[in-house]
């Protein structure tokens, strides 16, 4: 499993604690930026996130901004692309057991580094639960244009 990485200016230092994470447990990472906190578009960096996501199905992606707003409306554009925004652990493990979500979008502004990482873990940590929540899905992309 690879994940891949990234944050606007507002997420750049949880995006980097993060990534140091991910590092730390062993997990193939990709920084896809940005690499400092100067004032950049978020849009930028949910776009180059999904189209790696797209190319390697099997991958996944955290992406950072204040809010985690933009990012998320950023990246959901993309068919097969299933960014949550998420806030709290129960948020996480949901996102995953019924959604399938592939795209982990963090508020940066609101979460201390310890509710970061542990939301990390827990998104990481569960697996999609199937059965009706297949169907959603495919109805969901079955719905959404190509980009």
């Amino acid at each position: 499993m690879k994940y891949f990485i990234a944050s606007d200016h507002a997420g750049f230092q949880m995006k980097k604690l993060l990534f140091e994470e991910l590092l730390h447990s062993n997990f193939e990472t990709e920084d896809l930026g940005t690499w400092s906190e100067e004032s950049t578009d978020y849009s930028d960096y949910a776009q180059t996130l999904s189209a790696s996501i797209l190319k390697k199905p099997e991958s996944k992606g955290i992406l950072l901004c204040g809010s985690g707003i933009g990012m998320s409306i950023a990246a959901n554009r993309f068919k097969g692309i299933r960014a949550a925004l998420v806030w709290n652990e129960e948020l996480a493990k949901l996102s995953r057991l019924h959604n399938n979500s592939n795209v982990l979008v963090l508020p940066a502004r609101f979460l201390s580094e310890n509710q970061a990482k542990s939301i990390l873990h827990t998104w990481i940590e569960t697996q999609f639960e199937g059965g009706r929540h297949e169907r959603r899905i495919q109805k969901i992309e079955s719905d959404l244009p190509t980009s």
